[in-house]
Formats: structure tokens, sequence, C-alpha cells
């Protein structure tokens, strides 16, 4: 199976044999305690697993809109360790300093928010509110407090129709969706907040299109109706809940005329979470998260199928409003300064999401 390389993609193989799983785990060798918002989610889950396992501690809230609870005891399970869960949205500044005068908070890693591109352009004024209030209160709380580090979860979407593999030195472009300019203003306001405060430490983490699940088959990406993402809607279809997967738009300039994207692993994708909140230094750092490769939506459909022995069946539609041609990423600076890279391949991207859409029970509505 062909995938669209970078001439960087060699990395993935070069340095496999030196990045040991130290350069995840907590440098300073001191536990800490790490408020995660949006801690249920997806990648919220997977990383606070990473976090657990790094040798780290974690308060986690969430306003469970598109997320469950169920999805802390499981985290739970999966590390054997308990911790504090608030049922808070991020937007309430009494609810967000509770934690901080109940808790002694070393860091945050910020992933709550609206997140679907689609929604977005049908409803701007929603992602604008959530997304840009949430960030300037728990900034806001972190300085109150005195908390220094702070990651947030960007997209590679803020780099709107620049020129493929993005790179963090490039100039934001005008993205082609709501969803984008939330992520694109909230990097904004950050940066303006650590010039203004010179001990605030933020990361900026564009991460591209993630995927897969816990090896467990326990956590896994569970969308609220319809899925908006790619590969829920491919398991979905392979385990009969729904008919066929709609891919979008055929005629893109791509190696088939699907889109294309840098799919990464959602457990590579958390540790890098780890390795950004390790890295103390004070002023803001950018970094892709990705791994350097770019695979289009029939490719991954193909990858599924030989990985897990299944058939998807899938129709041609329109293009969506808001998506880009191709979508990847240059890895290179990730690598040098976080010590990290994206380490598993499609393969067991695919397999792993399929182990998590068998074992989980939807419920029916």
């Amino acid at each position: 199976m062909n995938m669209i390389k970078l001439t960087n993609s060699f990395l993935r193989d070069i340095t496999k044999s030196f990045l040991p799983d130290k350069n995840i785990r907590n440098r300073g060798g001191t536990t800490t305690n790490i408020l995660v918002t949006g801690g249920a989610g997806y990648i919220g889950t997977h990383t606070c697993i990473a976090l657990i396992e790094s040798g780290h501690t974690v308060v986690v809230a969430d306003n469970l809109s598109n997320s469950k609870r169920e999805s802390i005891e499981k985290i739970k399970r999966i590390t054997n360790k308990e911790f504090p869960f608030y049922e808070i949205d991020i937007s309430n500044k009494q609810a967000v300093e509770t934690i901080f005068e109940n808790h002694r908070i070393d860091g945050v890693i910020h992933f709550a928010g609206l997140k679907a591109v689609g929604e977005s352009v049908e409803k701007p004024s929603m992602y604008y509110e959530n997304n840009l209030v949430s960030t300037l209160v728990l900034a806001n709380s972190c300085l109150k407090f005195g908390i220094n580090r702070f990651v947030f979860s960007s997209s590679a979407t803020v780099y709107g129709e620049n020129e493929v593999p993005f790179v963090e030195t490039m100039d934001l472009l005008p993205t082609t969706n709501p969803y984008g300019e939330t992520k694109a203003m909230c990097e904004r306001i950050l940066t303006d907040i650590a010039k203004a405060n010179p001990s605030f430490s933020v990361s900026l983490l564009r991460y591209f299109n993630p995927i897969g699940a816990h090896e467990s088959g326990l956590i896994g990406e569970v969308p609220n109706g319809i899925p908006n993402n790619l590969m829920p809607f491919i398991t979905q279809v392979a385990k009969g809940m729904r008919e066929y997967l709609s891919i979008f738009g055929n005629d893109y300039p791509t190696i088939d005329g699907t889109g294309v994207r840098d799919y990464i692993h959602v457990m590579d994708l958390a540790e890098g979470h780890v390795a950004a909140i390790n890295f103390v230094s004070e002023g803001v750092h950018i970094y892709n998260l990705g791994t350097g490769q770019g695979t289009s939506v029939l490719q991954l459909v193909k990858a599924f199928e030989e990985a897990n022995g299944v058939t998807i069946r899938y129709e041609i539609e329109d293009r969506r409003p808001g998506d880009i041609a191709s979508c990847y990423a240059n890895v290179f600076k990730a690598r040098r300064e976080l010590c990290w890279i994206a380490k598993r391949d499609v393969v067991t991207m695919c397999k792993d999401a399929w182990r998590f859409e068998k074992n989980y029970q939807h419920q029916v509505v």
C-alpha cells in the first residue's frame, strides 16, 4: 500500500532505535499534578492514561457534552489509579477556580472545546463563544493561581491552505472554517498572554488526524450521533451500524482524488502531550504532532480492510464545506526539542480502532 511520503518521513525508521520510552517520562523525576480539561473525551482519556503511566497525577474536568462519564471509570480501570473528576464547563470561571483552590495544580492541558469542522460552519457563533471564552477563563485562572505550564490543544487547521508539508514557522492563513479560526485566535491569545507574563510557558500543539484506540480496547472514539470523523464512520460501517461510508469528494488534486490527511495514532498523540508538559521552558513553543506521512481517504479504507479482513462499502458525495485537499506535517521540531516521534503505523491504528469498536456497546436511542 503506497502512502504519500514527506521527504523527512524517513525519521520514523531512523529514530525508532534511539528514542526509548524514557523520552516521554517525567524528566524532572518528581510527581506533578496536571489538570486535563476535556479529559473524558477521545484524546483527553488517552492522554490521561499516558500522563499517569509516565508518573504524573491528574485532575480531570469535562462537561460531558461530547463524552461520557464511563470513560473516567475506564481510565481508572486501565491505570489502576484514582483521581478527581469535575463535571464542569470550563467557561465557568467560578467552577474553574474551585479546582485550583481544591488542588495543587502544576500544569494544565487544555482539550475542552467544540471541534467539528462542519458544525462550526453551520454554527459559527457557538464555536467562537465556547472555544474563546473557555481558553480565556482557564488562562486567566492559571495566572491568578501561579500555574505556569499550559499546553493547548490546537490543530493543523490553523495553516489554512498553506503548501504542504506544514511547518511551524509558516504564517497562519485565514482558515476555511470557524473551528480553525477559533484555534488560531486561541493561539494568538495565549501568545499575547505569555508575552505579557514572561514566566508563563505555553506549548501550542498543532496536531493532525488522530485515529485508533488504546490497545486494551476499553477506550476509543465514541462520537455522538453521526460521526464527523472518518475512522469511527468506517468502524460503524464495518460493524453493520451504517449501510455505507460517505466519502466527501473524489476530485481533489491528490493521488486518487480523495482528501489526504496525516493520520496519527491517538496514543502517539497522547505521548506527545506528555512530552510537551514535561518540557518546561518560558515563552511560547509550537509543535506539529503528526507522522509526516499523508494518507488518502481511499488508502485508509483499503488499509482498514486489509488489516481487519472486512469490506467497507462507500459512496462518493459532494465535498464538505471547509475541507482542504491535503494536510500533513513536517515533524522535525517535535523530534528535536521534545524527543518525541510517532511510532505506531496505519495498520496498528486500524486494528486498534476495530478492536475498540467490536468491544463497545452503543446505546440505542
